[in-house]
């Protein structure tokens, strides 16, 4: 691995087992699985395999929001898949998700089961199955799903660009930190603005586009993401502290970022949740 400023691309790429980094390890270019392993399945209709990162939560907040309205159909049993270690890539896994990333769902009411992975994806299908949180007036639709997918395509830049380059790489270079800082900076503006005007990301009603855009920008602002809250000047992004705020404080919010949590306080974790009971509320 050459750490000077003068790098030159090879004419063939091939993988550098020296790069480090946190998840240097499970990171390779190629996709399918790396051992056979299949996945447990419990009682209720949807089984989800997931780990309570950003992309995860936002899942489980989804389902302990549509419990809390009392739509029983919406019970899941979530079983962890522990990215550091690799489960990921397991058979069973890698059969629901081909892209081998979490989270990834079995809706078993339908035959065959039906299978879901993109996390977006998943706030959508469950959403329209319940119809709940996701508006059905069409321009009040699009507003929704043009706030969902914004956090589809502006997070990467956020967590694979920012929070690698100053939270998880081997060494700190100011190219690349600069260069994504500049970028998620810009993002924050945005959601400020946005919510300047609006109580939540579509205007008086919360949506799935929140419970997308909380886990990643949500703790930015309030919580130890990338440890980067004074370097990013996060408390300047008032209207967004408000908004991350609110939501924060939502009982269903709170449980659904316990579920598939395997670090941390030992209160804040719950690696498997089978039933409502399992919070011990």
């Amino acid at each position: 691995m050459d750490h000077s400023n003068n790098y030159t691309p090879p004419q063939v790429w091939s993988p550098d087992t020296e790069t480090g980094g946190r998840f240097a390890s499970i990171n390779r270019p190629v996709a399918g699985a790396t051992h056979d392993k299949t996945l447990p399945v419990g009682n209720h209709s949807l089984q989800l395999y997931s780990l309570a990162t950003p992309n995860g939560i936002k899942v489980t907040v989804l389902l302990e929001e549509l419990l809390a309205l009392g739509i029983t159909d919406a019970e899941y049993d979530a079983w962890p898949i522990n990215i550091l270690e690799g489960e990921q890539f397991g058979s069973g896994f890698v059969a629901i998700n081909p892209n081998s990333k979490i989270p990834a769902l079995l809706d078993h009411s339908t035959s065959p089961p039906t299978r879901l992975f993109e996390s977006g994806a998943i706030l959508v299908y469950l959403a329209e199955k319940f119809a709940a949180f996701l508006p059905a007036e069409p321009s009040a639709r699009a507003e929704c799903l043009s706030w969902l997918f914004w956090q589809m395509g502006s997070a990467p830049y956020l967590g694979g660009g920012f929070g690698h380059f100053y939270a998880y790489a081997p060494e700190k270079w100011e190219y690349p930190i600069n260069r994504f800082t500049m970028e998620v900076k810009r993002q924050l503006d945005v959601l400020d603005r946005n919510l300047a005007e609006r109580r939540f990301l579509c205007g008086d009603d919360y949506t799935i586009a929140d419970m997308a855009v909380w886990p990643w920008y949500g703790g930015l602002v309030l919580e130890t993401l990338y440890d980067a809250q004074e370097f990013l000047d996060v408390g300047s992004y008032q209207h967004l502290n408000r908004w991350a705020r609110e939501i924060h404080a939502r009982p269903a919010v709170q449980r659904g970022r316990r579920v598939n949590r395997i670090w941390g306080p030992e209160e804040e974790q719950l690696p498997e949740r089978h039933s409502a009971s399992d919070f011990g509320e």
